[in-house]
């Protein structure tokens, strides 16, 4: 597993549906090495801190092998690397449906914790140019991940990921999206996910209410 490319952005100001819209979504890879810190990486902004960033998603990563299904999705887009809007564009097995809510990496001398899904928000839609691609987005299976920082440190395109834990509950990413996205009939699951250390405890909150036992 390798990172291929590292991708930050600053915050700007867009028209969008006739208002100004503050965002950082428009990421673009550098080079060189880039320090890693608890909120985020040296250079990168989050626009809305009430719903970006954070300590539980300090870095978003997405998986390169993703990019094909899009590029038959949205022929005219553009899709260089960081055009979802993720820090960590990636190459080996880190889809979604492979990695577990906790499992732990080290990359560079910096070290990862995956947390959540990413969800998306009307600024998807904005960096796309077109409204239907989170909905498009949301359904397509390839969400990517949010990495907090458990060890600060430096990364750099071409760092090796290397697998240091993996959580032993077995929750996957994927596991998290069809939950949130589907009925409330996979109760167990429900159960496991609602006690599940590594997810924030708003996602957790969330997973509680649709319990048909919550207290069982």
């Amino acid at each position: 597993m390798k990172l291929l490319s590292v991708n930050v952005g600053l915050l700007r100001e867009v028209e969008w549906n006739g208002r100004t819209i503050r965002t950082s979504i428009f990421k673009a890879p550098v080079s060189g090495r880039v320090d890693v810190r608890k909120l985020n990486l040296d250079g990168d902004q989050q626009s809305d801190l009430t719903v970006h960033g954070g300590v539980d998603k300090a870095v978003y990563v997405y998986p390169s092998e993703h990019y094909a299904f899009w590029r038959d999705e949205l022929p005219t887009a553009d899709l260089g690397r960081g055009a979802f809007g993720e820090n960590f564009t990636t190459e080996g097995a880190l889809d979604d449906k492979a990695v577990h809510i906790g499992d732990r990496f080290r990359i560079g001398s910096a070290e990862f914790v995956i947390t959540q899904p990413r969800m998306p928000c009307f600024k998807l839609g904005i960096r796309f140019g077109r409204a239907d691609i989170i909905k498009r987005f949301l359904h397509s299976g390839r969400n990517g991940f949010y990495f907090a920082v458990a060890q600060e440190g430096e990364v750099a395109a071409g760092d090796s990921i290397e697998l240091l834990k993996r959580d032993e509950n077995g929750i996957t990413v994927a596991d998290i999206v069809e939950l949130y996205t589907a009925d409330a009939a996979k109760q167990d699951l429900l159960q496991r996910v609602s006690a599940l250390a590594a997810l924030p405890e708003n996602w957790r909150a969330y997973f509680r209410k649709r319990l048909w036992k919550p207290d069982a």
